[in-house]
């Protein structure tokens, strides 16, 4: 197995070893960049190769796993993974990734997930129907995880009812025992007179071949009993040639009534199969490969937190944009001000490590808000058509808007092996602000954009492995969090520069109060949607506080939001 890392320069006599043609780097002089993101496997050189992101460089010249990208790739040409402690971590992420480029080919592969104005294409040659080498490696080696005891007890069984006279001196001089636990020895290659062809034994034989040849050429680390009678070497490349291995295993095909060992005859089939179709193929190579990664980022992130992207048609129409932007990430929760709802809209930023994202991207995503803000207004206008009755993202009284919450979402690693915490964390303590009136809150020009990380290797296994149970676990600790992270910024006068108060006139008073002094309110207040009137000042707000102090007998100071009644 190799590891490349996408954007990362090889020499190109050392890549020309590993790819059969030059598509999946750019050469340039006597160097190669890699530009792709994917798996990639040669039968001429029978070598997984595997593309990884860019996450996986720590800085500009060294990687998450402490090595540089050539001492990375020169570390896995002798070392083997079986005897390697520290390398354990590798199948698993091998699993994991290339499992989320099939998900995100099964989820996208009849569907029109992006606007024409990006192009994608998830470059492959394995057949919506085929099975990839690399499939046929995993499925060997989950078979034995889970039916190795199986397999052993049946194994010993059969070979003791094809003894009819045992040689027992023989047996003894010539065999080797398995001691029980007991002491007890037992011998497995017993030596008869008679020699009964047993064809169970027969296919164990041939999968235990396979196995050991997978074993061998990816370092697996699978025990294999030394009982088991194996075909290596000159004899066991023989029956990958053209059909051979088939022809003799389908002389066997309806020998086998259990559902293990008719599992077992299918796996073998497949590997005759596909290395019988490798012989004949022409470039010889199988691939499943993207140049522009951050596309299928953003679908793992989009599945992760929100699970409707794929199905749900109003969220789809509010995520394309009339203007022609789309949006990444939305979903609807309750508002940071009360108990109505609001749109949260986020974008997953596929950046190198401490890298953040730029004035451009942080316009975007104040665009994006604003789309979705005038989306719903534009419903309000029609007769008051809500989106959904609970979304109120502007007090017709106040003429106030709603706090519209964005965050981007970047992808990062810390530790090499930690598939299981998601490690959601904020970039920084305070957001990215943007407004036209410096100290009115509840203007529509007003936004803020929270940054976040997230851990790579937890999302690239939630993507294709998650329940959707599991996914719904996540989705509302997922959700609690960006809420509480906006909550606790406008909770903080010292962060935020906001201070927010209750005006207690109710009924016509408060609509005269608010007509009467408009022009000091206007864009700082708004009505919950019980009614409740909040007055956000900020600190640098010498107007509005004189005219809280003027009118001291009408306000309430509030501690935390959200209001709750």
């Amino acid at each position: 197995m190799k590891l490349l890392i996408e954007e990362q320069e090889y020499p190109v006599k050392q890549l020309e070893t590993l790819f059969d043609d030059f598509k999946f780097y750019k050469q340039t002089g006597n160097k190669g960049v890699i530009k792709s993101v994917g798996y990639y496997h040669s039968y001429k050189n029978n070598e997984l190769v595997f593309m990884l992101p860019k996450v996986f460089m720590k800085d500009g010249t060294t990687t998450i796993f402490g090595l540089n990208s050539q001492e990375l790739y020169d570390t896995l040409k002798d070392t083997s993974v079986k005897h390697d402690r520290d390398l354990q971590w590798l199948r698993e992420l091998s699993i994991y990734f290339y499992n989320s480029l099939i998900e995100y080919n099964r989820r996208w592969e009849k569907n029109s997930l992006l606007n024409p104005s990006k192009t994608f294409e998830l470059n492959t040659n394995i057949g919506s129907n085929n099975y990839s080498y690399l499939d046929i490696v995993l499925a060997f080696t989950n078979f034995y995880k889970r039916n190795k005891n199986f397999i052993l007890q049946h194994h010993i069984e059969q070979v003791t009812n094809k003894i009819t006279k045992p040689k027992w001196e023989r047996t003894v001089r010539k065999a080797l025992p398995l001691m029980t636990a007991s002491g007890t020895p037992v011998y497995l290659g017993i030596r008869n007179k008679k020699k009964v062809r047993n064809l169970e034994e027969e296919l164990i034989t041939y999968y235990f071949s396979i196995l050991n040849k997978l074993n061998n050429a990816h370092q697996l680390n699978l025990k294999i009993d030394k009982s088991y009678k194996l075909i290596t070497g000159y004899k066991f490349d023989q029956l990958c040639l053209d059909e051979y291995g088939l022809t003799k295993l389908r002389k066997i095909k309806y020998r086998y009534f259990n559902d293990t060992l008719r599992r077992m005859y299918q796996l073998c089939e497949l590997y005759f199969s596909n290395n019988s179709k490798a012989s004949s193929k022409k470039d010889k190579e199988e691939y499943l490969c993207v140049n522009n990664y951050n596309i299928i980022f953003e679908d793992m992130i989009d599945k992760l937190f929100t699970d409707t992207a794929a199905n749900d048609e109003s969220i789809q129409h509010l995520k394309k944009n009339q203007d022609g932007k789309l949006i990444d990430h939305i979903y609807e929760d309750q508002s940071i001000i009360d108990r109505s709802n609001i749109f949260f809209i986020g974008d997953s930023k596929y950046y190198k490590p401490n890298n953040e994202a730029g004035s451009l991207s942080k316009y975007k995503q104040i665009t994006y808000a604003k789309n979705i803000i005038q989306y719903n207004i534009d419903l309000w206008n029609k007769e008051n058509r809500f989106y959904n009755d609970q979304i109120v993202y502007r007090d017709d009284l106040t003429e106030g808007y709603n706090i519209t919450p964005n965050f981007f979402i970047y992808g990062h690693i810390t530790a090499k092996d930690d598939f299981t915490n998601h490690q959601i964390e904020p970039k920084s303590d305070k957001p990215r602000c943007s407004y036209h009136w410096q100290h009115r809150l509840f203007d529509r020009d007003t936004l803020f954009v929270h940054q976040y990380s997230i851990n790579f290797l937890f999302v690239l296994k939630a993507y294709s492995a998650y329940s959707p149970a599991n996914l719904k676990k996540f989705q509302l600790e997922v959700k609690n969090i960006f809420r509480s992270g906006f909550i606790d910024y406008f909770n903080d006068p010292e962060l935020s520069q906001f201070t927010f108060y209750q005006s207690n006139i109710d009924g016509k008073q408060k609509d005269d109060y608010i007509k009467d002094n408009f022009k000091t309110l206007n864009g700082k207040c708004i009505t919950t949607i019980d009614g409740k009137l909040i007055i956000a000042k900020h600190a640098k707000d010498v107007i509005l506080e004189g005219f809280i102090k003027e009118n001291a007998v009408h306000f309430e100071l509030i501690e935390t939001l959200p209001i709750k009644n």
